[in-house]
């Protein structure tokens, strides 16, 4: 059976041919959509978000030692969160088969940094295999748990943007039951310092092994051509180079790369006069050439950063890329990301833009987009759940200059709050500064794809659970000033960073209004009934065009130069009035959908 599959469609087929009975994952592009095609196969696979990326490993880990096949999946930023438990494992071992995905992104599309995470497969000593396409993201996911079990280690699959989104034929095969494996009790494989010395000496042996099996398995493969040039690659970039070389030069195509193969890439590279290694982001291959002692055109040759699109091995080889349509660029018109109309997060930055010495700490999330125009909203952003320990860490400084009146306020989302905003903002209440921590509840996991997350209600395969309060939860924790408020609400808004800044202590304001494309109907939550069931329209006999609304920063509203007047269209607007409360002149008004 053939399906048009994307490598993470295909990697959630792979992982559920290969019998795996648990998966858990934190969403994050450009892996979110692993677990939630696994989470399809419900009938087999039991498939759960974590609050972070940490978590999610550590209970494929229980999972795995308890004896059944397991997989965590995650994005490249996220393997640094799941890396102390990671590390350990590999000492450990397996019982169940257990694989860490990857999702690198090298282009850095939407992340904030472009880490190479091959490093973690070295770094860890575990193997690692890079799939270049969907059919290999599917028979490699079904090797790696075979390799797993084989050699009691966690295995690395990394992937990269292009793989994991790019779409091509995969053949299909039935499920292949794994069963469970027995629990046997073993004090080896309990991590203290007494026994780590043993357990190091098992993984060391174990790397042997797997440099034999990396130089016999037919995931490393050479395919001789001409031999005045020889491309060394992996992943995506071997498919990028067979678009530009074709059969004109051999390749070296790796596919198992930790442990690299030393006598292949030996034999390969002696006889071939120039050596090409095409890899995006860090020189991992390069560097073990130069090791084995031959020469190669790598990172001093191709880009250090960025894809390594056919586009950009052409222009750096031939200096040249192929004709495209010549036009106009003039003429195209630029498409910022933007909020959507009716975000909840729209009115915590217009009544935040219109604040003084205030220094805002950023996060992970939709409300990211609150640095650009027209809010200007965000000093910094770092990583997740970093918004409320990075602003303590300011606040804390700030305070310590004379006559400074400068305030910290700190925003992160629901979401992220799970993720690590506990922990952070445990660290403000333990210290005691005065930041004013904003939590924006909009009731999902918004930017990577409307989520579950511990807030909503709802686990990942539909099932209703706990909804965790973030009220009760915040005050659990020892916080007094705690205040809840409708974003959309200007008057409310106003009114709580006028509380907040009128403290001399920490304080959290907690934002809680639903995401206007939340999957899940808020009907079933008498909160939220009858949300989004109205529109706001402008009378133009009304207006003034002084543009109050255009700087609302919402989508739905035009400004008309011709007659001097703003419009909304009524399609994506949601009636969220937080232009109706800035008008100055009443212009707006709400009519029913």
């Amino acid at each position: 059976m053939k399906k048009l599959l994307t490598g993470n469609e295909a990697i959630a087929r792979g992982a559920w041919e290969a019998g795996v009975k648990y998966a858990s994952a934190y969403p994050g592009t450009p892996s979110t959509e692993i677990l939630e095609n696994t989470a399809l196969y419900k009938e087999d696979i039991l498939a759960e978000w974590a609050p972070n990326e940490k978590v999610a490993i550590e209970a494929v880990i229980g999972a795995s030692l308890a004896g059944v096949r397991t997989f965590a999946a995650m994005k490249h930023v996220g393997v640094n969160v799941a890396a102390d438990p990671l590390f350990t494992f590999s000492y450990i071992g397996v019982n169940g088969g257990m694989v860490l995905i990857s999702a690198d992104e090298p282009g850095y599309h939407s992340s904030q940094n472009e880490q190479d995470n091959r490093n973690y497969a070295k770094f860890s000593k575990i193997p690692m295999f890079e799939p270049s396409d969907s059919q290999e993201s599917k028979d490699m996911m079904k090797q790696a748990f075979r390799i797993s079990e084989a050699y009691n280690t966690p295995v690395l699959l990394r992937m990269t943007t292009r793989v994991c989104h790019s779409k091509s034929i995969v053949e299909c095969s039935e499920r292949e039951e794994a069963g469970i494996k027995e629990y046997k009790k073993n004090p080896e494989i309990y991590a203290v310092p007494s026994r780590v010395g043993a357990m190091r000496v098992k993984v060391e042996e174990r790397l042997i092994k797997l440099k034999e099996f990396s130089e016999t398995t037919d995931l490393n493969y050479i395919e001789w051509n001409d031999t005045s040039v020889g491309v060394i690659a992996s992943g995506a970039c071997y498919r990028f180079a067979r678009e530009v070389f074709g059969d004109n030069v051999s390749y070296l195509k790796l596919g198992f790369t930790n442990p690299l193969p030393n006598n292949k890439i030996s034999e390969f590279c002696s006889k071939v006069r120039k050596v090409y290694i095409i890899e995006e982001n860090d020189p991992y291959i390069e560097e073990h050439v130069r090791i084995l002692g031959f020469d190669c055109l790598g990172k001093n040759f191709f880009p250090y950063t960025g894809e390594m699109t056919p586009d950009v091995i052409r222009k750096t080889v031939y200096g040249q890329t192929n004709e495209t349509i010549d036009y106009d660029n003039s003429k195209v018109v630029p498409r910022p990301p933007t909020l959507c109309a009716g975000c909840p997060h729209r009115g915590i930055f217009v009544e935040l833009g219109k604040k003084k010495n205030v220094v805002i700490s950023g996060d992970i999330g939709c409300y990211g987009l609150g640095h650009a125009e027209p809010y200007n909203i965000g000093d910094w952003c770092v990583c997740m759940g970093a918004s409320f320990s990075a602003g303590h860490g300011a606040q804390q400084a700030f305070n310590m200059k004379k006559d400074s009146n400068t305030r910290v306020v700190s925003m992160l989302g629901d979401s992220t709050f799970f993720h690590t905003g506990i922990n952070s903002l445990l660290h403000v209440l333990y210290n005691g500064s005065n930041t004013i921590n904003v939590i924006l509840d909009n009731r999902i996991t918004g930017m990577t794809g409307h989520q579950e997350n511990p807030g909503t209600g709802y686990t990942l395969q539909g099932k209703k659970t706990k909804e965790v309060d973030i009220e009760r939860l915040v005050r659990g924790m020892g916080v007094d000033n705690v205040v809840v408020i409708n974003p959309n609400d200007l008057t409310a808004v106003k009114n709580a960073f006028d509380w907040a800044f009128s403290l001399d202590e920490p304080s959290v304001i907690i934002t809680r209004w639903p995401c206007v494309l939340k999957k899940l109907s808020t009907e079933d939550n008498e909160e939220f009934r009858g949300v989004f069931k109205s529109k706001c329209r402008i009378d133009h006999e009304k207006c003034i065009g002084c543009r109050a609304c255009i700087r609302t920063g919402c989508p739905a509203i035009s400004f008309d130069k011709a007659i001097k007047k703003s419009s909304i269209n009524p399609d994506p607007c949601v009636g969220c009035e937080v232009c109706l409360q800035v008008c100055p002149v009443k212009a707006i008004g709400k009519v029913e959908a």
